[in-house]
């Protein structure tokens, strides 16, 4: 395989940045990503769902994936969400971002259309032997509606592609039933920021984070201790995180993750239609969350690197 993702740690899904008028905003993206990297992120996931991939051109995406790469230079792998409507448009899109330089994949199932489990095989199956990109399958049936299933996984053990899953459903209990199907075949990721140390003790090494966009720092910490089996100590940090981790598992999750985002300095809280911003109730809630948070915000415990 031409390139390679060490797929350990935490790996922000990044926000794509836009203007005023809604239009791309490159530079402001490169912003954000180099916080990220700066703040000891161990990847970057762009065009997610939290990247907005849906509202996206193809040709800005190609801009965001570029402006990634390079802002990252080497120094963590670089992600690219593909999420389209058929199978042909998501190997389209997986080219393009290899051309742009992408590490890996994450894909996401056919949008829109209810398929059957061996239609998602399929898809997964075809996008898999079409590119050398390491791919990570997306799990995130709440939101996209069509399951991965470990029967479904696991029927893509030979596909050598396909090395990662996250998952976003929030039933830790797919880890142990793949694994007890075909042992460590995949990489296991959190993807619900809610249930990231319940998914590490099961066996997860990495997480695709929302709201690490914002709490880089902590997220990191999180992440660490509950991999390092430190679970007092990241007990008291996942219960001061926990009230913004929900934000994650919510339809709005990207307004509430990029108004988390603005508040902390770190980006702009503005989304592309059709996601508008937070009616004045919500924003509200989100920012005393926010403002509770700040004001407890723990000291980090010392983590070897």
């Amino acid at each position: 395989m031409a390139q390679k993702v060490s797929w350990r740690g935490v790996f922000p899904a990044v926000t794509t940045q836009f203007r005023d008028d809604f239009s791309l905003d490159v530079d402001a993206t490169r912003k954000v990503i180099a916080g990220l990297i700066r703040d000891g992120v161990s990847g970057l996931v762009v065009c997610g769902t939290v990247g907005e991939n849906c509202s996206l051109s193809t040709a800005e995406k190609v801009q965001v994936i570029e402006a990634a790469v390079d802002v990252a230079k080497g120094k963590v792998p670089v992600v690219a969400g593909v999420a389209e409507f058929t199978t042909a448009f998501a190997i389209d899109t997986a080219r393009a971002a290899r051309k742009a330089g992408v590490d890996g994949i994450m894909l996401m199932p056919a949008l829109v259309y209810s398929a059957k489990p061996h239609e998602t095989a399929a898809h997964y199956r075809s996008v898999g032997t079409a590119i050398d990109l390491p791919l990570m399958v997306y799990n995130n049936p709440p939101i996209y509606k069509n399951a991965v299933t470990p029967e479904i996984l696991a029927s893509l053990a030979d596909v050598e592609t396909i090395q990662a899953f996250k998952d976003s459903s929030g039933d830790t209990r797919a880890f142990t039933d793949l694994r007890n199907m075909v042992g460590d075949r995949f990489t296991l990721f959190a993807g619900l920021d809610d249930t990231v140390v319940e998914s590490i003790m099961l066996g997860a090494v990495g997480w695709v984070s929302g709201m690490s966009n914002a709490f880089p720092q902590e997220g990191a910490a999180l992440f660490r201790l509950a991999a390092a089996g430190r679970y007092a100590e990241a007990r008291a940090l996942y219960d001061w995180f926990m009230p913004l981790l929900h934000l994650d598992a919510r339809p709005d999750l990207v307004q509430c993750i990029k108004l988390c985002e603005q508040i902390m300095g770190r980006g702009s809280a503005l989304t592309r239609p059709p996601r508008l911003p937070l009616p004045d109730a919500d924003r509200r809630e989100v920012e005393t969350l926010m403002a509770t948070a700040l004001a407890k915000r723990p000291s980090l415990p010392a983590l070897a690197a």
